[in-house]
């Protein structure tokens, strides 16, 4: 005990109540303000409402009986220190005199206010100093937790919780933890902790450490903390780095999520990061040996290989001969055929494909396949299967201004130029006299076996109608049929299918003096026939000009005649007169 307390027993074991009482004994008055500043000074005010320290004394089934020497002794509901099973009779505790004497004249404590008042002085100054405090979470609540802080309810958020992401809450429940309080609200008696702020603190200093060490190409532990669809964030201890999806394997790959998992603890390798080394690029593929160097040796060019279809774009795909070795397979080596195709006219991802090493460069890691190399070149025997002057069906696989490109099996093109498609016809473009995909028959005109040129002609399949034409339409032949379109310096006019003959507009004048007009009907006079150039020129008004030329002429030749026949006649005449007058002559 103190000083100050024996003191107090010992006045007080010696001092008689009684004869002071009934006046017998007289008090001296030093040793009476002696009494009541020990008094004063150890007995505690029951009228304050200051929270002050009590003595458990006694535990019954219901209550704690605290000494906080006042009068009396003082009396705190168990229910109070459910937090706290293991109290046990001489703890101390804080106690506030809720009621100054219930009915019973007993002094009623409570601990809880006590507590809760105590517990607001000390979260003040813990929200002051940084101090870290121990919290016990309680429960879950929306959006974080609640934390018994000091016996004060505060809310912990979801988001203060960890540096990572939290997906199970229920883990933290019922656990004691650290703490540091990031925000009081006074008026409405609100607290805000946070666990995530010590982690950070941590992290920050082991982040420092971290950087300050870092170098390229040294292998660290680290910890998945995000995947995406580009790659993997890496948590290595306090530092994030990122794995791009190209470094994470050797083999090809469409999502991260196919290589790694979250949470999951793997080594990479630092590959590179910017000067103040908050951008940091890391490897896990670079840490297992480059699986073309474990390609193996004799593979050379012409061999065949099996594999994958990984991937696929319109000019190739990429197929997967060995993991994390590939080769891309052009489109122009997909098919013998020249008309270039999309690859996915021929292959789908996944499928498994055979082709043939067409060049291997490994040094570089390239490596380029073929499929139609283990078929048969078509032009190798070309000359026995398409022989000049023979004739075949083909598909008109696709147009230019000058011809088509018909195919006669796959691999084998040949060209129609345009001025070989008909006899009679006039085509400005393909697309007037055929259709892609139609099937059209040929007859090959010229073979180019070392430029793969095949030269191919329709019309002729067929005769040359112009060869019967030149009888039946030859210049001065006559043919009726009416004005089909009015042209350029004329008209047309189409006696059949095959010839359509031009009329120059001077020879479009009718025997009245008028011109032929679309849809008219009369008789027409070949003056020009061209085989070669497919060309007729024809004319209505020699139709009638000629009969008129041959009546003059006519008429011509008869005047003519008339006039030697008065010559002759006059001189007839003139002999008859001249032997007239020698006769007279000689009578006489």
């Amino acid at each position: 005990m103190s000083e100050e307390t024996k003191t107090k027993e010992e006045f007080l074991a010696e001092f008689n109540w009684h004869n002071f009482e009934e006046g017998i004994d007289p008090v001296d008055e030093s040793n009476l303000k002696e009494f009541e500043d020990l008094v004063e000074k150890t007995f505690i005010d029951t009228d304050s409402d200051e929270v002050v320290d009590g003595t458990v004394v006694r535990i019954t089934d219901r209550d704690a009986i605290v000494d906080i020497n006042a009068k009396s002794e003082g009396v705190i509901s168990l229910n109070e220190f459910r937090y706290n099973p293991n109290l046990a009779v001489g703890d101390k505790v804080e106690v506030l005199i809720d009621v100054r004497e219930d009915k019973s004249g007993q002094l009623v404590l409570s601990h809880k206010k006590a507590r809760t008042i105590k517990a607001w002085d000390r979260v003040i100054k813990a929200n002051e100093t940084g101090e870290i405090v121990n919290g016990f979470v309680k429960c879950r609540t929306k959006g974080g937790m609640i934390v018994d802080v000091f016996g004060i309810e505060a809310f912990l958020p979801g988001s203060q919780i960890d540096v990572k992401p939290i997906r199970d809450y229920d883990q933290y429940v019922n656990k004691t933890m650290e703490f540091k309080v990031v925000k009081i609200n006074h008026e409405f008696k609100n607290v805000v902790v946070s666990h995530k702020a010590l982690i950070e603190a941590d992290i920050e200093i082991q982040k420092k450490e971290i950087i300050g060490q870092l170098e390229k190409g040294q292998v660290l532990e680290g910890v998945v903390k995000n995947i995406t669809s580009y790659g993997v964030f890496i948590d290595l201890g306090g530092v994030d780095g990122l794995i791009h999806i190209t470094d994470l394997s050797w083999s090809r790959i469409n999502h991260p999520s196919e290589v790694l998992e979250l949470d999951q603890k793997l080594n990479v390798v630092i590959l590179d990061f910017d000067d103040e080394k908050t951008r940091i690029q890391l490897g896990l593929k670079q840490l297992n040996p480059h699986p073309w160097d474990a390609l193996d040796a004799n593979l050379a060019v012409g061999d065949k290989v099996k594999g994958k279809v990984v991937v696929i774009a319109d000019y190739g795909a990429f197929i997967e001969v060995a993991e994390g070795v590939e080769g891309l397979i052009h489109v122009s080596e997909m098919s013998w055929s020249t008309h270039l195709r999309s690859a996915q006219d021929f292959v789908k991802v996944g499928d498994e494909v055979e082709a043939q090493i067409l060049t291997l460069d490994r040094e570089d890691r390239k490596m380029s396949l073929g499929i139609k190399q283990l078929t048969q070149d078509p032009w190798t025997d070309i000359t026995s299967k398409y022989p000049v002057g023979s004739k075949h069906t083909g598909i008109v696989r696709n147009f230019t201004n000058f011809g088509i490109f018909v195919e006669l099996e796959e691999g084998i093109d040949g060209l129609i130029y345009i001025s070989d498609l008909s006899w009679t016809k006039k085509i400005k473009h393909p697309s007037e006299f055929v259709n892609v995909g139609d099937t059209l028959e040929v007859l090959v005109l010229e073979l180019d076996v070392d430029g793969r040129k095949l030269s191919l002609g329709h019309k002729q399949t067929q005769a040359n109608p112009w060869d019967k034409y030149e009888d039946s339409f030859g210049v001065g032949t006559v043919h009726n049929g009416p004005i089909a379109e009015i042209v350029d310096k004329g008209a047309t006019v189409a006696f059949n299918d095959d010839i359509v003959a031009f009329i120059p507009t001077r020879h479009l004048e009718k025997e009245d003096g008028k011109k032929l007009k679309k849809g008219e009907v009369a008789d027409f006079k070949v003056i020009e026939f061209n085989k070669e150039f497919k060309r007729v020129v024809a004319s209505h008004t020699a139709t009638f000009k000629d009969e008129e030329e041959k009546n003059v002429k006519a008429a011509q030749e008869s005047n003519s005649n008339a006039n030697n026949a008065e010559k002759t006649t006059l001189g007839d005449i003139d002999a008859l007169a001249a032997l007239k007058e020698k006769m007279e002559k000689g009578g006489n």
